[in-house]
């Protein structure tokens, strides 16, 4: 699972038709500090996630294990909206 931040949506009118009904997100991927540091991924959104919220979201053959991906071809997929996060004891990040 990998910490990312919300920055946008995707839409795609023409697609697998599998992939009808999901939602697409463009996720930028964050560190510990909450600060922009990887590249960007598009992945369906399985938990109703929105621009500019923390989420954390998995890949590969994992991203097809969700209720919403179950046998689509994903290839990452939002599962977790974030909360809050510590690093030994200091808060990094609430909601």
């Amino acid at each position: 699972m990998v910490l990312a931040k919300v920055v946008g949506t995707v839409v795609a009118t023409r697609k697998e038709a599998s992939m009808d009904g999901l939602k697409f997100l463009l996720l930028r991927q964050i560190d510990t500090d909450g600060k922009e540091s990887g590249g960007f991924v598009v992945a369906a959104d399985a938990v109703g996630a929105g621009v500019d919220e923390i989420v954390m979201y998995a890949s590969g053959s994992s991203a097809r294990q969700t209720v919403a991906t179950e046998n689509r071809p994903c290839d990452a997929v939002v599962m977790a909206i974030v909360d809050s996060w510590d690093i030994n004891g200091q808060v990094k990040y609430r909601k």
